[in-house]
């Protein structure tokens, strides 16, 4: 074995083929392996190694909770069709790469924000990236960033998450410098990149989040133009959950 081959390795960033070469090189001797099957090998645990530090990587970026994925999900728990709307999304991910929108709507407690983080979390292990945003939070940081002069810069640097996941949308204050920023960033979003949003008020409410008609509209429009939208009601997922852990 070359004494550069390490060095070389390290200079291609290939860490997987640096720390195992050795270990293949023998199996490779043991099995018979041809220099093809030996190259696979090592090829194969590089491209796995590779992958799980991205998954790693995107999952601490995305600030998900770690606790609310698919596999504590209590899906029975909910209705039916919305099991199989939600399996859908889950088994599909079709809908994140054509920027199509996912809404979840229903009072607080009924699992929303679960669902949203589950989606986001089995999006990563897919090789799509999310970020996790409050929607409070996010119109702060549209607002600072409007006041600086750089709203669309700040805008365009969420564009490399294909998923945003706004939890709360209904808690945004109604004032003018608000609704502005979110507006412009929901149009922003428009068919470039997909929403997965949550809200304790439906539609109907929406004009306590935009105070102007016009705007309720558009926004509400960009929105569900391409979306599936998930109505959530009746008794309470958290506390039926929280009853099953006592």
């Amino acid at each position: 074995m070359p004494e550069s081959l390490p060095i070389m390795l390290k200079s291609l960033r290939l860490p997987a083929f640096h720390q195992h070469h050795q270990d293949y090189q023998q199996q490779s001797i043991d099995r018979s392996w041809t220099h093809c099957e030996y190259l696979s090998q090592l090829c194969e645990l590089e491209v796995a190694q590779r992958f799980q530090s991205r998954v790693l990587k995107w999952t601490r970026e995305s600030r998900l909770a770690k606790g609310k994925s698919f596999a504590t999900l209590q899906i029975q728990e909910l209705p039916a069709s919305i099991q199989q709307t939600v399996i859908g999304l889950k088994d599909n991910t079709q809908w994140a790469l054509q920027a199509d929108n996912v809404l979840l709507i229903g009072p607080s407690g009924v699992g929303k924000s679960h669902i949203a983080a589950a989606l986001g979390h089995h999006l990563i292990e897919q090789g799509i990236r999310v970020k996790w945003l409050a929607a409070t939070d996010l119109v702060q940081q549209l607002q600072h960033a409007k006041q600086e002069l750089n709203l669309m810069k700040f805008m365009s640097r969420l564009d490399k998450y294909r998923v945003l996941i706004i939890d709360d949308i209904g808690y945004v204050k109604k004032t003018d410098s608000e609704t502005q920023v979110l507006f412009e960033f929901i149009a922003h979003r428009y068919e470039s990149g997909s929403l997965i949003i949550t809200s304790n008020q439906p539609f109907s409410h929406w004009d306590q989040i935009f105070p102007d008609t016009l705007m309720t509209v558009a926004a509400i429009d960009r929105i569900i133009h391409h979306a599936t939208i998930i109505e959530v009601d009746g008794d309470s997922y958290r506390r039926k959950h929280q009853a099953k852990m006592t």
